[in-house]
């Protein structure tokens, strides 16, 4: 997924506000869940949410105001109930590693019960359903 940096990102030195790199990780997340099938909306109207219960993020260089971002995510099953999103951001042009980073999400109902992913998010995420632990 690209991320366009535009002035509204940035803080007064031009420079990628930190906590938006959350928000790019979310963008994310949405949009690889969505190639695999599976909207949010919809999960939701299932009773399917996920909640971030950890954030991670490690710096490695600055990313400012013009640049073009892309966003590579991948996935796997930490237990039966959590999904663990890696995330590694790069400037599109030089390849230069600006962020890399995950994000654990638990399954909750409606209520906010803690509870299993259901076998066809795992099938459509690629992950095994036999095995409490699967990458991708």
């Amino acid at each position: 997924m690209e991320v366009r940096i535009y002035y509204e990102d940035t803080d007064c030195g031009g420079v990628v506000y930190y906590a938006n790199y959350l928000k790019y990780f979310e963008r994310a997340r949405t949009h690889f869940l969505e190639e695999h099938g599976q909207s949010v909306s919809k999960l939701i109207q299932q009773g399917t949410e996920f909640r971030v219960t950890k954030a991670e993020l490690a710096y490695r260089s600055a990313a400012v105001y013009g640049e073009t971002l892309e966003v590579e995510t991948t996935v796997a099953a930490d237990r039966r109930v959590s999904l663990t999103f890696s995330h590694v951001i790069r400037e599109r042009t030089s390849q230069r590693l600006v962020v890399e980073g995950s994000a654990t999400l638990v399954a909750v109902d409606s209520t906010a019960k803690v509870k299993r992913i259901p076998p066809p998010i795992l099938k459509a995420l690629n992950l095994s359903t036999d095995s409490p632990t699967s990458s991708t």
